[in-house]
């Protein structure tokens, strides 16, 4: 498939600079781009390999850059690469099958054009949406409703009662609905609280590999609109999540906490039970939460801080050991004197 930059341009709303009728073939990265396609500069410190590109034109948001070379001049040129990547890579239609290796109860309701493939179990009285697929292996528990246009790749578990929305993708080995880990300990032994609640997922939510989502011991953990989730991130049980978020992996969050509409957090923070985040908070990697903080502001650090404050804080540490790194010098200095 080629397009001509034309015709890229025209889809992603971009402006060409250069020759508008060069032939396009794919996409590539700035730093190892290949003859016949279009690469982005979605990162200033990136600039450096505009002059070496083998690309024939590049996604660029100031005419500046482009140094006499082909290219489209677009306000954001990630997103413009992402439409582009769908441009070359259209999602291919699917025919509708329900394998014969699979096993379904009488009870279930399944819509029209949804596809399931072998190993599948469905328990009673579940609901799969019209056009939703279904992995390899996949369990649905009782009474769980799956909206329209699902799909869950293979090995995903989705526990008895969850409701989960339209258009929600769940990558291999994700359990949703699992047991919160609930127990009290009295006279030394540690007493299971049961679990009696439900997951409640709503629309266009995408959920990595291998991650957990606990059921509410009581009520609902909830997962908002559009929410993105990473690999490997633990949602406990009774949490709360707001619309448009990002969870990047290894993110985890601790029971009855609630997270604000589009907040981020990059890989491996943590946050305490109980807390409530603000909305449009941002978190950088490895911050601890362990309080409930306002939305609207970046943090880092543990315990989480403004990121200012934090650094101020990382820089006055780093003077301090200087110092008494100098103070060590001049006492050994004197002691052998």
């Amino acid at each position: 498939m080629k397009l001509t930059l034309r015709e890229i341009a025209i889809h992603v709303g971009g402006k060409v600079i250069g020759d508008p009728e060069i032939n396009v073939s794919g996409v590539s990265e700035i730093q190892s781009s290949s003859p016949g396609t279009i690469t982005f500069l979605g990162n200033p410190k990136y600039k450096k390999y505009i002059a070496g590109t083998l690309a024939d034109a590049i996604f660029i948001s100031d005419e500046n850059h482009l140094d006499g070379k082909n290219g489209i001049l677009v306000s954001n040129p990630q997103l413009a690469m992402a439409r582009t990547l769908a441009l070359f890579f259209p999602e291919s239609e699917k025919n509708s099958f329900i394998h014969s290796d699979t096993t379904i109860d009488a009870t279930v309701s399944i819509g029209k054009n949804v596809s399931i493939e072998p190993g599948c179990v469905i328990h009673p009285k579940a609901v799969i949406g019209n056009g939703s697929r279904l992995g390899s292996n996949t369990v649905i528990g009782p009474n769980v409703i799956l909206g329209e246009k699902c799909q869950t790749h293979a090995n995903v578990s989705i526990y008895g009662n969850s409701i989960i929305g339209d258009r929600v993708q769940i990558h291999s080995g994700t359990s949703i609905g699992c047991d919160g880990f609930g127990f009290i300990t009295h006279d030394g032994v540690h007493e299971k609280i049961p679990q009696t609640g439900n997951v409640v997922i709503g629309n266009d939510v995408e959920i990595g590999s291998n991650c957990a989502i606990d059921r509410a011991t009581i009520g609902s953990t909830t997962i908002g609109n559009m929410t993105k989730i990473d690999n490997l991130v633990h949602i406990a049980h009774n949490v709360s999540i707001g619309k448009g978020c990002l969870l990047t992996g290894s993110f985890a969050v601790a029971g009855s906490a609630i997270i604000g509409d589009y907040c981020t957090f990059a890989g491996q923070v943590g946050v305490a039970p109980h807390v409530e985040i603000g909305a449009h908070s941002t978190f950088a990697a490895k911050s601890g939460i362990t309080k409930s903080l306002k939305g609207g502001k970046v943090y880092a650090g543990y315990p989480a801080r403004e990121i200012r404050e934090h650094n101020k804080r990382e820089a006055l540490f780093n003077e301090i050991s200087r110092m008494r790194q100098k103070l060590d010098q001049l006492i050994q200095g004197a002691e052998e004197m």
